[in-house]
């Protein structure tokens, strides 16, 4: 059987924890194009709604700041740092990227692994 892979996003503000979404799919190439997805969805959409939504995609945030939306977009069009990702998760290690909003105390992460979102909770 062929391993299964996970992604999520998720979102802390102050105390409060929440999932913003996340999917199961069959393989790390489809994982890690979901994060791509959902890091320029996030980062283009400034909280705001974005028309191409899918009901796959995670619920839209609102910066406050621009660091944090820029961080998401290179992250999701750095080459070198996508073949980084691809490479963790073909080893079996988790893909995490952690982005602030020192503004308003937001932290948002993006992450990536072997499994199933079942798994995670």
């Amino acid at each position: 059987m062929r391993a299964r892979y996970a992604a999520e996003v998720t979102v802390i503000v102050g105390q409060r924890f929440a999932s913003l979404g996340g999917v199961t799919v069959r393989n790390r190439r489809l994982a890690l194009l979901w994060l791509r997805r959902q890091a320029l969805r996030l980062a283009n959409g400034h909280g705001s709604a974005v028309r191409d939504a899918s009901p796959a995609d995670v619920r839209p945030v609102r910066f406050h700041g621009t660091d944090a939306p820029e961080r998401l977009r290179f992250w999701a069009t750095d080459h070198r740092g996508q073949d980084e990702a691809i490479r963790a998760l073909e080893a079996g290690f988790p893909l995490l990227l952690t982005v602030v909003d020192p503004a308003v105390g937001l932290s948002l992460t993006l992450a990536g692994w072997r499994g199933s979102l079942a798994d995670h909770l």
